[in-house]
């Protein structure tokens, strides 16, 4: 940003000096609307004019997402049922708040649906994401006993993830209906072949009962309210040292942030000449398109 000082010729004739203290905050603020909100937090320690313009609703604004009322009230309501994470000192959100504290809370997860869902926006660029738990969706069988658990995990951002012993049928459906800020959205399953345990500090991955997967193609279906559509279809195989992988369903457009849209999502593998079993499924994860998590592994699963 140059030095912190300049000399300028005075009125009476005679060089003084500025510095970047003698900055208006309107000046400071209009060049801060074009930094992202980690690199406002860090130039608000240059000084008492950066520091109040770091703080300023018009900033902050411009980095809130569109239908960031609509978001801050699901997260008050959250915050209010105990199911939200508030702010870093733990504090329940006001409607109130200031804009950055808007911002800071809708980065920290917010469940909703009876917690089977959450949210949360990006810290960087104050994208929408979204998680929904595999107890939140309907798995064919889940009920019995024989082919389905529910396997307690701090690999899951949820804490617990469902795991498939042997089927013939596997099928599982999700629905969402929610108010997206305007944007392109990519839809992921977040599955793992083998069962992850711990044994003497360790993770290890049992794969006794991970078998069908290879003989025919996993299909994936998305589809939105507002007749958008998309397919893929995965061999599903153990990934590297037995992790989690995400497997891209496809992606959806939403042209107008009011309008809540709804998806319908699917995973389906209902060859019936061969079981297939080893599967569990953590939760289904909504991000920006071109937004790719930093690993596909516990570090990013968990809140």
């Amino acid at each position: 940003m140059g030095a912190a000082g300049s000399s300028i010729l005075g009125a009476d004739g005679e060089w003084g000096e500025t510095s970047l203290g003698d900055m208006p905050e309107s000046c400071v603020a209009a060049v801060l609307l074009y930094l992202d909100p980690p690199e406002i937090c860090q130039v608000a320690r240059l000084n008492r004019a950066f520091r109040g313009a770091a703080s300023a609703d018009c900033v902050w604004a411009a980095k809130l997402p569109a239908n960031y009322r609509y978001l801050a009230a699901l997260a008050a309501a959250a915050d209010d049922e105990g199911r939200g994470d508030g702010d870093a000192n733990g504090k329940r959100f006001s409607l109130a708040a200031t804009k950055k504290e808007i911002y800071a809370r809708l980065c920290q997860s917010t469940l909703f649906d009876a917690g089977g869902k959450e949210f949360w926006i990006l810290k960087n660029k104050g994208g929408l994401c979204i998680s929904i738990s595999s107890k939140a969706m309907t798995i064919t069988g889940i009920d019995d006993r024989r082919h389905w658990s529910h396997l307690a995990t701090d690999e899951s951002r949820f804490h617990s993830v469902a795991y498939l012993q042997q089927i013939w049928w596997l099928e599982v459906d999700g629905e969402l209906e929610f108010c997206f800020p305007a944007g392109a959205y990519s839809l992921f399953f977040h599955l793992h072949l083998g069962r992850p345990y711990r044994r003497m500090g360790r993770r290890l991955c049992g794969t006794e009962h991970v078998h069908g997967w290879d003989v025919t193609p996993t299909q994936f279906q998305l589809t939105t309210s507002d007749e958008q559509q998309a397919t893929s279809e995965y061999y599903l195989h153990l990934h590297e040292q037995g992790g989690w992988k995400l497997y891209h369903v496809g992606d959806f457009v939403v042209s107008n942030s009011d309008e809540p849209i709804n998806l319908k999502f699917s995973m389906m593998q209902i060859d019936c000449t061969h079981t297939k079993g080893g599967l569990c499924v953590d939760s289904v994860f909504i991000y920006p398109k071109g937004y790719k998590p930093e690993k596909e592994g516990r570090a990013w699963c968990k809140r």
